[in-house]
C-alpha cells in the first residue's frame, strides 16, 4: 500500500516529511526500525521510524476533501470526527462540513434533518449496523464517501468468519469507542459478542469459562458490553478474539494466549476446538508505530513528548509504552509547550489536562550537552503538527535558527549511510 493520497500539502512538512521520505528511500522494505537523531544544537531529537498518518488516516482524508471539492452547495456531513485529531477536524469544519455525531456516539444534528441529495462521510472508524441502515432508509448514499479503513473492515470479516465457524467472538476494544462500537455491532449480526478492555477483564472471563465464577454475576462484570440474549454458560464454550485494531498489540497478544491457556486447562483433550488461533488483526501502522516506539526506548533520553489528539487511542498506547522508560508528555500541539519551566498535557492516570511546572529535567542543557528528546505522534497526527512542536522546543532552548542546518546534516548522513551501509547512524 504504498500510494500517494491526494492530501492538502499543508499537512505535511519541511522537516519530518523530509526526513522520513530520506529513510523511506533507504529502508524500502522498512526492515529498520532505528529511530532517526536530529541534532539543533543544545537539543537532540530522537525521532521515531515510523509515526504519523497510517494508510487509512490519508484514505479518509483525501475522500473528506474530495467530497467537499466534488460537491459545492451541496450540504456535506460526517457521521463523526474524519479522525481523531482536533486540527484535522476543525479546518473540515471551517470548509463546511457539519458532524451528524459525537465520538461517543451522542446526537448533534438529528437524521430528521437529512435528505436523500445530502452527503454523509463515513469517517475511518466505520460505523454501526444500525447507522448504515438509518441513512439508507433516509435515501442517503453510504456508498460514495465512505472512509472505512480498509483494516477495519478486515476486523469485521474476520469477525463474521468466527461466527459462520460456530465462534463466540471476544473483542478487545474500548467499549466507548466508535470503531469498537462499530465491529460490535457487525459481529453481532453472526455470533454472540462481547467486548473487554484489558487482561484484567480478560482474567475474569476465563473465571466464567472455567466455572470458578457463576453465570449470575456475568451481567454486573459486563454490563451494556455483551450481544443480547449472550448466556455465559453456552457461549463461552469456543471463543475467538479480536481486536480494535488500535489497542496495544503486546496486551491483545496477552488476552489472547490467557483465554486460550483458560480453554486448555477446562477442555484438556480438544481445546484446539474451543478456541479459535486467530491471526493478530492489529493494523499494520498500528503494529509498526508501536514496533518504532520501542526500538526508540533503547535510547537513552531526558524525556519524551507524544504528539497527538487527546482522544486518540493509539496515540495513549505509544504515551504508556514511552512513559515505563522516561517522563513523557503528551500533547495535541506546540502551543501545551508554555515555555522552557510550563508545559500543559494530557495525564492518562487522570484523564485530564494538567500544567507540570519545570518539566524540562536539567538546568545545564547545553551544545555540548544536549537535551535528549524522544518523540513520535499518533496515527492522526500530521507531519506538520510535529514540525511545529520541533520548532516551538527550539525556539525556547534558543535553536531555532539552527534547525535548518540540522535538517541537512542529518539528510547527509543519511546519504553517507544509503552509499555504505557499514556506516552506523549516528547516536
Amino acid at each position: 500500500m504504498g500510494r500517494r493520497f491526494d492530501i492538502p500539502e499543508f499537512y505535511r512538512s519541511p522537516i519530518v516529511s523530509t526526513l522520513k521520505l530520506a529513510r523511506s528511500s533507504a529502508d524500502q522494505r522498512k526492515k529498520d526500525l532505528a529511530p532517526t537523531f536530529l541534532r539543533v544544537g543544545p537539543v537532540e531529537f530522537i525521532l521515531a521510524r515510523h509515526f504519523g498518518f497510517c494508510f487509512g488516516v490519508e484514505n479518509a482524508i483525501e475522500r473528506a476533501y474530495r467530497a467537499l471539492h466534488e460537491n459545492p452547495g451541496s450540504r456535506v456531513f460526517l457521521l463523526s470526527e474524519m479522525i481523531h485529531n482536533p486540527h484535522v477536524n476543525a479546518d473540515l469544519a471551517r470548509r463546511g462540513i457539519r458532524f451528524l455525531r459525537t465520538p461517543e456516539g451522542e446526537p448533534l444534528i438529528s437524521f430528521d434533518e437529512l435528505k436523500p441529495e445530502d452527503i454523509v462521510i463515513v469517517p475511518a472508524f466505520g460505523t454501526t449496523v444500525e447507522l448504515f441502515e438509518q441513512l439508507a432508509a433516509i435515501g442517503v448514499d453510504i456508498t460514495r464517501y465512505n472512509a472505512t479503513c480498509p483494516f477495519v473492515e478486515k476486523v469485521w470479516k474476520r469477525a463474521e468468519q468466527l461466527g459462520e465457524q460456530g465462534y463466540t467472538i471476544i473483542i478487545h476494544g474500548k467499549h466507548s469507542h466508535e470503531e469498537t462500537r462499530a465491529t460490535f455491532s457487525h459481529a453481532k449480526i453472526t455470533a454472540p459478542s462481547l467486548v473487554i478492555r484489558d487482561v484484567a477483564e480478560a482474567t475474569i472471563l476465563a473465571s466464567y469459562i472455567s466455572g470458578e465464577r457463576t453465570p449470575d454475576g456475568f451481567e454486573g462484570d459486563f454490563a451494556g458490553r455483551y450481544s443480547p440474549g449472550f448466556n455465559p454458560k453456552q457461549d463461552l464454550i469456543r471463543i475467538g478474539v479480536v481486536n480494535q485494531t488500535t489497542m496495544l498489540a503486546s496486551e491483545t497478544l496477552e488476552i489472547s494466549n490467557l483465554l486460550k491457556l483458560s480453554m486448555h486447562r477446562t477442555y484438556p483433550e480438544n481445546s484446539q476446538h474451543h478456541f479459535a488461533d486467530t491471526r493478530d488483526t492489529l493494523c499494520y501502522a498500528t503494529s509498526e508505530n508501536q514496533d518504532a516506539t520501542l526500538a526508540l526506548m533503547k535510547h537513552q533520553a531526558d524525556l519524551a513528548i507524544v504528539v497527538g489528539g487527546y482522544n486518540s487511542s493509539n496515540t495513549s498506547h505509544l504515551v504508556e509504552l514511552l512513559e515505563q522508560h522516561v517522563p513523557t508528555f503528551y500533547i495535541k500541539d506546540e502551543g501545551e509547550i508554555i515555555s522552557e519551566s510550563e508545559v500543559r498535557h494530557l495525564d492518562l492516570h487522570s484523564m485530564q489536562v494538567k500544567m507540570t511546572q519545570n518539566w524540562l529535567p536539567r538546568s545545564d542543557i547545553s551544545a555540548q550537552n544536549p537535551l535528549r528528546v524522544l518523540m513520535t505522534a499518533g496515527a492522526s497526527c500530521p507531519d506538520s503538527l510535529v514540525d511545529r512542536v520541533i520548532q516551538r522546543v527550539c525556539e525556547i532552548l534558543g535553536a531555532r535558527d539552527r534547525l535548518d542546518a540540522a535538517v541537512s546534516q542529518t539528510l547527509s548522513d543519511f546519504s553517507v549511510i544509503a552509499e555504505n551501509p557499514l556506516v552506523a547512524p549516528l547516536d
